[in-house]
């Protein structure tokens, strides 16, 4: 998976923006341009962890999945542990 191109930081910086406004919280004090560094730091993180992320999963599921699919998985899991209301709100039903 390839680092986010700069264009992507700042459409991402941008919807999250967009979206605290309307919908989650907001961010007291936080500048754009503080919220473009976190998502910075966000993707270089994710693109050092990778290799790593698909290392801890087990063998069958790890050949198995697509990178979608474990993307997925990653999410919902670091949704889940905000609240399940949060994962709820990202992908839908939850049991």
């Amino acid at each position: 998976m390839a680092i986010l191109s700069d264009s992507d930081r700042k459409k991402i910086t941008t919807g999250l923006m967009r979206y605290w406004s309307q919908w989650f919280e907001h961010i007291d004090g936080l500048t754009k341009n503080e919220l473009r560094l976190a998502i910075d730091a966000t993707d270089d993180w994710i693109e050092i962890k990778q290799g790593e992320y698909n290392l801890s999963l087990p063998a069958i599921p790890r050949s198995r999945l697509t990178l979608a699919q474990k993307t997925l998985i990653f999410c919902t899991v670091a949704a889940f542990r905000v609240s399940k209301e949060f994962a709820i709100r990202l992908i839908g039903g939850i049991d």
